[in-house]
């Protein structure tokens, strides 16, 4: 199944609280059993005004789709094509 990378743009989420996160994980987790197996969040990094979030999904559609049912922006959705770390240049 497809693998995707999805940018928020959430100012000031570096600042967001651990209760905060927890909140956006669970409304996250919950429209995610809503839609079912078919989308996945795998994990999501929080920088400093952005989000980045790693999905499975059939299509971009379906992770549009959570972004709208959750509330959540959806700035930038990008199909993973490759994954390279330093095992790559071996």
């Amino acid at each position: 199944m497809p693998k995707f990378v999805i940018e928020r743009d959430i100012p000031e989420a570096g600042r967001l609280s651990s209760e905060q996160l927890q909140a956006i994980s669970q409304k996250s987790c919950g429209v995610l059993r809503e839609m079912g197996a078919q989308i996945q969040w795998v994990q999501s990094y929080v920088s400093d005004d952005k989000i980045y979030c790693i999905y499975v999904a059939p299509d971009e559609d379906a992770v549009r789709k959570h972004a709208q049912q959750g509330g959540f922006p959806a700035n930038r959705i990008s199909r993973i094509r490759s994954v390279i770390d330093p095992t790559t240049a071996e």
